[in-house]
C-alpha cells in the first residue's frame, strides 16, 4: 500500500500544473479540510524522530551513502505521503481532491500502524521527503490565498494580514520628542540616579574624626627671621547637650537650621541654591544643613572641592542614620569656630563671657550664634565699626527664636545686646605679639593671598617686613613717654588711656614697626589698625595739597598758596558753601588776624582751613585724601567743610600711608606687611608693590615745606628731639577724646596716636585731666613718642634733608587786592611796609570777613605791636587816626604813638609786648587794615 501511495504521489510533483479553475464560491477547498490530517501527520512525525520506537529489532548502525536495512530508497515518510497526498488532491477536481485527501489520511493512518517485522514508513521511500514540501507549499497556498492552485498566487494573500506603515513625522514635528521618547528618557535618568545614589552610598565611608589638635601651627617671623609668634593651638572644652543651655541650643538652631529636628540630613533645595548663587556671580552662600556643617568640621577639611561636597552629601546621610539628633547637635556646637580662638561653644562662653555654656542667656546664646556666620568681623571688642552689622544679625537670630516658638514675645522685648568682655588670650600672644598677628592675618585676607579657614588649616611660614629693633624702640618709646607717667590708682582717668603707633618706609611702602597697645592679653583691640577714632588736624595737609594739586584759588581769585592770607577769626561762617550754615570754632575759641597759611598749619587754625575746603571743593579734597591712601570707604569721610577739622575715623596705618606719600614726593606705594609666604616648602605669591604718582611732586613736596614750619615753630617743636629734618602735624579729637601726631622723615613715616577709651564699656572717653595735666593735645605725648621713636629708630643712619620742588610762587606773598574804587594810594606810599615780618604788608586791605584781631600774646609781624586802623565800615581812610602821614591807617611811630589815632573797633593799639589787641570778641566783621572797602 505504502508503495502504492507513493507511486501515485511521486510523479505528481513532476506534473504540468493544471489550467487554474475557480473556486467554489462557498465551503472549505478539499486542500483545507485535508489540513488537519497533514498537521496531525507531521505532529507524529515529529515525535517519531525525537523519540522512535523500533517494534522489530534494532537496525545497524546506518553509514553515509547506504539505505538503511529495511528501508526503500525513494520512499516517502509518514509526513512527506500526507503532504503528497495534500499536493495531488489540490490539482484535481473538487471531488477528486476530495477523495485524495481521502486516500493521503488513509496512507498517514496505515503508516502510524505498521504491521510486525515491517520498516516504519519514515524509513522508506526517501525520495518522497522532496515532493513532500513542494505539495505542502501548495496547499498552503490554497488555502491563504484563495484559488492559487499550485501556489503559484499564494504569496500575496499571506501578505493580506499586515498592518500599513505609519508614515514618517516631517518638518518641525521631528524636532519635537514622542511621548515614548520622553517617558524612555525619564525612566532611564530615574535609573542612572538611583544608580549613582547607591554607587556612592556603598563607596563613601565614614571617615575616622579630623583632630584639629594634629594640624600644623603658622609661624611668624620678623623681616631677619626672627620668630614673632606661632599660632594654631586648639581652644576646645567638649561638653555634653546638657551643659550647654537650651537657649543657646535654640539660638544656634535659629541662625543655622531651624529644622534640624524635623527634616533629613541634607537639604539639596538649599543646596543646589547655594550652588547657583556661586555660579551665577551671587557670592559664596552655604547650603548645608548643621548635620553636613558637622560632618565637614569633625570628618572633612574646609577645601570647597566637589569631591569634598560629594563625600560630605553621603557622610551626613549615613551619619544621621547611625546617630541621633541630639549626638549630631552636640557634636556641631563642640566642633564650630567661634572666633577667639575658641573652638566649640564652650570655650566660647569662657572667652567672650568669661562663664560656662550652662549658664548663657538666650541673648548671649542669640551672640555667639551670630558669630557662627563671621567669627572674626562680629567680635564688636575687635571691630567696634562693625557693632551695627553684630547687632542686625543678633536681632535676626532672637526674631527666629521668636518665629519657632522658643523665646517669647515679651522675653523678646527685654533683650538687650550683650556686650562681650575683653578677650583674655595665651601669653603665647602676650604684648606686642597678638596684634602684630592679628595685623598680619587681617592683611593676608584683605589682599585675598589666604582665607581665615585656609589660615586655620595651619602650616604657613610668614616672613614680615617689621623689623625688630625698630618694634622694639616704639614699645620703649611709649613706654616712656605715656606708660610710665600713668598712675591708675592715684588718678582713675589713667585708665582710659590707649596708645597706637605705626611707622612705613616712604619709598617702599613696608610697615616696619607698629604699636597695637599694652599687651594683647590685657587689651585687645589693635590700636594700630582700628578706624573708630577722628584724625583730628592732622587731615589739614590733605586739604593744602589739594589745594596745590587743583591749582584752587581763594573766593576773590588768589591762587592759595602756602603766604595767601585768609581770616583766622573763630566761628567765622564759611563763604561759598551752599550747605547748612557752619562757623567752626578755634581751638579754645581764639581769633587770629589776617593770617597765611602757613601760619594757620603752625597753628592748625580750624576756620582758615574749613573755608579754604570750599575754596578747594570738598569733593576734590575728599578726592586727594584717597589718592594719598585714605581708604575711600573711612567712616565719616564726607565731602564737608567739617573734613577740614579731621571728623574722618581713619586708623593709624591708614594714616601713616598717606603721609608717607607726601614724603615720598607724591608718589604712593601700597603698604605691605608680608615679605613672603610659604607652605609645605612652596611660596605663594604675593601682590606686587607698584607706585604711581598720586599728586603732583610739586603738591606734595610744597605741603612738606609747610610741615617743616611746624615742627620749628609750630604746634609740634617737641618733635625736634628726633635730631633730624622733620615734617608733621599735630591734631586733636572732639572733646580731646584722641590726640595725634603725624610726622616724616626723609627715611621715615611715623604716626602715633594716644585714644581714651573705657575698659569696661569700650565708650570712647576724654583725655582731660590724664596724668595730672589739663589736657593731652598732639604736640605732647604723641609728639615726644614720635621723636624719641624716630631718633632710636634711625640711630647710626646719615642724616638727609628733605629734597623739596616748591610750587610756583610758593615763597611770593599773596596780599589780598584792594577793592575801594576810591582808592587813591600809590604803590610808592612810604607807609605801607609796617615792619611785617611774615610776608603779609601791613596796610593791606583784608579778605571778605577778615578781622584785624591777634591773638593776645602772639606778634604777627606787626612793628608796633598793632597798626591803627584807621578806618570805619564805609572804607575811608581815617584822617585822625596815628601820628605823622598815616592816611592809609599804617602807624610810621614807636610802638605807643598808635593810640592816638582812635581809629575803628577792629585795629589793636597795644605795645610790642602784648601785641594787637583788636582780635578779641568785640571785633567785627567787614573791618579792614588801612585802605580798601569793607566785606561784609
Amino acid at each position: 500500500m505504502d508503495d502504492d501511495a507513493t507511486r501515485e504521489i511521486a510523479p505528481v510533483g513532476r506534473r504540468e500544473a493544471p489550467a487554474r479553475t475557480s473556486r467554489p464560491a462557498t465551503g472549505p477547498t478539499d486542500a483545507t479540510e485535508a489540513l488537519p490530517a497533514i498537521r496531525a501527520a507531521e505532529d507524529d512525525d515529529a515525535t517519531r524522530r525525537i523519540a522512535p520506537v523500533h517494534p522489530g529489532p534494532a537496525h545497524p548502525r546506518a553509514t553515509p551513502g547506504k539505505t538503511p536495512p529495511g528501508r526503500t530508497p525513494g520512499a516517502p515518510t509518514t509526513r512527506a505521503a500526507a503532504l503528497g497526498a495534500a499536493a495531488a488532491g489540490t490539482q484535481a477536481s473538487a471531488p477528486a481532491s476530495a477523495a485524495a485527501g481521502a486516500a493521503a489520511a488513509a496512507s498517514a493512518a496505515a503508516a502510524r500502524t505498521p504491521a510486525a517485522g515491517q520498516v516504519p514508513a519514515q524509513a522508506q521511500a526517501p525520495g518522497a521527503r522532496t515532493a513532500a514540501p513542494e505539495a505542502a507549499s501548495g496547499a498552503v497556498a490554497a488555502d491563504g490565498g484563495g484559488n492559487g492552485g499550485d501556489g503559484g498566487n499564494g504569496g500575496s494573500g499571506g501578505k493580506a494580514g499586515k498592518q500599513p506603515k505609519r508614515p514618517k513625522r516631517t518638518g518641525w514635528r521631528r524636532l519635537i520628542p514622542t511621548w515614548r521618547m520622553v517617558l524612555g528618557t525619564f525612566i532611564t535618568g530615574i535609573v542612572l540616579l538611583a544608580g549613582l545614589f547607591f554607587l556612592g552610598y556603598s563607596m563613601v565611608k565614614i571617615p575616622p574624626a579630623n583632630a584639629l589638635a594634629t594640624k600644623q601651627a603658622n609661624v611668624y617671623l620678623y623681616a631677619d627671621g626672627t620668630e614673632i609668634a606661632r599660632d594654631g593651638e586648639i581652644n576646645r572644652e567638649n561638653v555634653t547637650l546638657a551643659q550647654i543651655s537650651k537657649d543657646a541650643q535654640h539660638a544656634v538652631l535659629a541662625a543655622e537650621d531651624r529644622d534640624f529636628y524635623s527634616e533629613s540630613a541634607v537639604d539639596p533645595k538649599a543646596m543646589v541654591r547655594a550652588g547657583w548663587k556661586t555660579v551665577t556671580g551671587g557670592g559664596k552662600q552655604s547650603g548645608s544643613t548643621i548635620t553636613q556643617q558637622y560632618v565637614k568640621n569633625y570628618y572633612l577639611g574646609q577645601e570647597q572641592t566637589v569631591t569634598r561636597k560629594v563625600k560630605e552629601f553621603f557622610i551626613a546621610i549615613k551619619l544621621d542614620r547611625n546617630k541621633s539628633k541630639d549626638e549630631i547637635l552636640e557634636g556641631y556646637l563642640n566642633t564650630s569656630f567661634f572666633g577667639r580662638n575658641a573652638y566649640g561653644i564652650q570655650a566660647a562662653a569662657r572667652a567672650y563671657y568669661g562663664i560656662d555654656a550652662v549658664d548663657l542667656t538666650a541673648a548671649q546664646g542669640a551672640y555667639l550664634a551670630s558669630l557662627l556666620n563671621a567669627p572674626s568681623e562680629y567680635d564688636v571688642v575687635a571691630h567696634p565699626e562693625n557693632k551695627a552689622a553684630a547687632e542686625a544679625r543678633w536681632n535676626y537670630v532672637l526674631d527666629g527664636m521668636v518665629k519657632e516658638g522658643w523665646l517669647s514675645a515679651s522675653e523678646r522685648a527685654t533683650q538687650k545686646f550683650p556686650m562681650p568682655r575683653q578677650a583674655t588670650l595665651p601669653t603665647g600672644m602676650a604684648g606686642q605679639r597678638g596684634y602684630l598677628v592679628d595685623a598680619i592675618k587681617d592683611y593676608l585676607y584683605e589682599n585675598k593671598i589666604v582665607d581665615a579657614e585656609e589660615l586655620r588649616g595651619g602650616g604657613y611660614r610668614i616672613t614680615t617686613t617689621l623689623q625688630k629693633s625698630k618694634q622694639d624702640a616704639f614699645v620703649k618709646a611709649v613706654d616712656d613717654q605715656l606708660m610710665s607717667k600713668l598712675d591708675p590708682k592715684e588718678n582713675p582717668k589713667d585708665r582710659f588711656v590707649r596708645a597706637g603707633g605705626a611707622a612705613v618706609e616712604p619709598k617702599t611702602g613696608k610697615v616696619v614697626a607698629m604699636y597695637g597697645g599694652i599687651d594683647y592679653v590685657k587689651q585687645y583691640t589693635n590700636n594700630a589698625t582700628r578706624g573708630d577714632f577722628q584724625v583730628g588736624s592732622t587731615f589739614k595737609p590733605f586739604v593744602f595739597t589739594s589745594a596745590l594739586e587743583n591749582e584752587s584759588s581763594t573766593q576773590d581769585g588768589r591762587t592759595i598758596t602756602p603766604n595767601t592770607i585768609y581770616s583766622g577769626e573763630s566761628e567765622r561762617p564759611v563763604e561759598g558753601w551752599n550747605g547748612d550754615y557752619y562757623a567752626p570754632e578755634n581751638e579754645d575759641g581764639v581769633n587770629y588776624g589776617p593770617i597765611t597759611v602757613r601760619e594757620a598749619t603752625d597753628k592748625s587754625v580750624n576756620s582758615v582751613y574749613a573755608q579754604m575746603v570750599v575754596d578747594v571743593g570738598p569733593a576734590k579734597v575728599k578726592q586727594t585724601a584717597i589718592d594719598l591712601g585714605i581708604p575711600a570707604d573711612t567712616k565719616e569721610l564726607k565731602a564737608y567743610p567739617s573734613m577740614a577739622l579731621g571728623t574722618a575715623n581713619a586708623s593709624v596705618l591708614d594714616m601713616a600711608e598717606a603721609y608717607a606719600t607726601l614724603a615720598n614726593h607724591g608718589k604712593r606705594g601700597t603698604y605691605t606687611l608680608v615679605e613672603k609666604i610659604s607652605r609645605n616648602g612652596q611660596d605663594m605669591e604675593l601682590p606686587k608693590a607698584e607706585q604711581y604718582q598720586a599728586v603732583s611732586r610739586e603738591a606734595a613736596d610744597t605741603t612738606t615745606a609747610i610741615l617743616q614750619s611746624v615742627v620749628d615753630q609750630g604746634t609740634a617743636t617737641a618733635a625736634q628731639a628726633a635730631g633730624r629734618p622733620a615734617a608733621g602735624k599735630t591734631g586733636t579729637a572732639e572733646k580731646d577724646q584722641a590726640a595725634w601726631f603725624a610726622g616724616y622723615t626723609p627715611e621715615l613715616a611715623t604716626v602715633v596716636s594716644v585714644m581714651g577709651q573705657d575698659p569696661d564699656t569700650a565708650a570712647h572717653k576724654s583725655l582731660y585731666g590724664v596724668m595730672g595735666l589739663p589736657r593731652i593735645n598732639g604736640g605732647g605725648a604723641p609728639t615726644e613718642i614720635w621723636a624719641q621713636f624716630t631718633r632710636d629708630a634711625l640711630k647710626g643712619k646719615p642724616v638727609s634733608e628733605f629734597d623739596l620742588e616748591l610750587q610756583e610762587g610758593a615763597e611770593e606773598t599773596q596780599a589780598p587786592p584792594s577793592t575801594d574804587p576810591g582808592d587813591d594810594s600809590s604803590d610808592d606810599d612810604s607807609d605801607q611796609d609796617g615792619g611785617t615780618t611774615t610776608g603779609a604788608p601791613t596796610g593791606t586791605p583784608a579778605t571778605a570777613g577778615q578781622t584785624g584781631g591777634q591773638t593776645p600774646g602772639q606778634n604777627q609781624g606787626q612793628t608796633g605791636g598793632g597798626t591803627d586802623t584807621g578806618t570805619t565800615t564805609g572804607g575811608t581812610p581815617a584822617t585822625d587816626g596815628g601820628t605823622g602821614d598815616t592816611a592809609d591807617g599804617g602807624s610810621t611811630g614807636d610802638a605807643s604813638t598808635g593810640g592816638d589815632g582812635g581809629g575803628g573797633d577792629g585795629g589793636g593799639t597795644g605795645d610790642g609786648a602784648n601785641g594787637a589787641t583788636g582780635g578779641d570778641s568785640s571785633t567785627t566783621f567787614g573791618t579792614t587794615f588801612g585802605q580798601g572797602v569793607v566785606r561784609p
